[in-house]
């Protein structure tokens, strides 16, 4: 069993890279994609855990494209190799913003001040996760959903945009730096079949190598119709958790990772990388 979709505290997760890799050991794991938005700082310290565990660790990132905040996990991606200019690797802006208008009173000190919520990141780029915990910390959210839909989600006070690449390009750029694009939980796109076939063909033809069609929250006939879609494209067929621990405590690790398709998912992956 693999997991191709984990976000440690490099972004907007709870658990260090290195605690991700000994949850995949636990998991029974092989293998185990570290996918954190926009960085790849947990990168090297989760391989060096994932040695010594004797499983493999993949390296990725998450990058975000413009349209419907479509999101592209890229593989194999080495830090010293990604390119600088695309989104998955220097455009994340801080997530602990100096001034939010009409936001809670203390909020950018509470996120800002030592020990908060950059910390919490291992200084990486704190994500709105890390600032949501701070928040309830100071009694300034009941609760890190609270936080989200009261300051954090989009179009509250303390929301700060970020810098999108048009999938066509996230696509090619993915490429350039020697890496495979896959798109993340594609029904998230919110588009009607006929709608998201057309996209995940336009994609394909682009460069996208494959599709994550076994997903923690998917249901097993949604599952199943992903995957025709991404037979019908001829793309590789991926599976991910999309773990962020205790920010998504129903998300764990190995849980979008089922055999027999995620056992081969990988091999198909590393078969498009030396095409």
């Amino acid at each position: 069993m693999i997991d191709l979709h984990t976000h440690s505290t490099v972004s907007d997760g709870s658990d260090t890279p290195e605690a991700l890799v000994d949850l995949a050991v636990k998991a029974g794991l092989s293998a185990l994609a570290l996918t954190d938005h926009d960085r790849q700082d947990g990168v090297l310290p989760a391989r060096k855990r994932a040695h010594a565990a004797g499983i493999e660790l993949v390296a990725g990132a998450r990058s975000l494209a413009s349209t419907r905040d479509m999101h592209l996990l890229v593989y194999f991606l080495e830090p010293a190799k990604a390119r600088s200019k695309t989104s998955y690797c220097a455009s994340r802006p801080p997530a602990t913003p100096q001034r939010a208008s009409g936001g809670p009173p203390g909020r950018a000190r509470a996120a800002s001040e030592p020990g908060g919520a950059r910390s919490r990141s291992r200084g990486s780029g704190a994500g709105r996760p890390h600032v949501a915990a701070i928040l309830v910390r100071k009694g300034l959210a009941s609760s890190v959903q609270d936080a989200f839909d009261r300051y954090l989600a989009k179009g509250r006070p303390a929301y700060l945009e970020k810098e999108r690449l048009e999938p066509v390009t996230a696509v090619e750029l993915s490429l350039e730096s020697g890496a495979l694009p896959v798109l993340a939980h594609p029904l998230s796109l919110g588009l009607v079949p006929g709608e998201l076939e057309r996209t995940v063909r336009e994609l394909a033809e682009a460069g996208l190598a494959g599709l994550e069609a076994i997903y923690g929250r998917y249901s097993r006939e949604e599952r199943a119709e992903l995957a025709v879609m991404a037979a019908q494209a001829g793309l590789a067929i991926t599976g991910g958790s999309d773990h962020h621990g205790s920010y998504k405590p129903d998300l764990s690790v190995g849980s979008g990772g089922r055999p027999p398709r995620a056992r081969r998912a990988l091999a198909a992956l590393r078969d498009r990388l030396l095409d």
